[in-house]
């Protein structure tokens, strides 16, 4: 039986944010409430130092591609409805390894 790994990269724009502070905030929340729902990995990738743009990476796997994908995409859906800032872009990735 395969196994199927997914990414799911999110990039906010943190519209009149001036400090980390009030990144990391708007961050850890969503990182916790996706983690609850999802039982998901997910971590800030790649933009740890810019205090308007937040970039989030999800992770997660699964023996199905049709359950792992509805998973990804119920994910993207509720992070993009529950985060106060814009959502500028994301990408789906399905892997399936050797």
């Amino acid at each position: 039986m395969p196994l199927f790994m997914a990414l799911l990269t999110l990039e906010f724009h943190l519209d009149g944010n001036d400090n980390l502070k009030a990144k990391r905030r708007v961050a850890n929340s969503l990182k916790q409430k996706t983690r609850q729902k999802f039982n998901v990995a997910i971590a800030e990738a790649g933009s740890e130092n810019s205090h308007s743009r937040l970039r989030l990476a999800v992770v997660s796997a699964s023996n199905s591609e049709v359950h792992l994908r509805s998973r990804m995409e119920k994910c993207l859906e509720m992070m993009e409805t529950i985060c106060p800032e814009k959502l500028t872009d994301n990408r789906l990735e399905i892997y399936v390894p050797d």
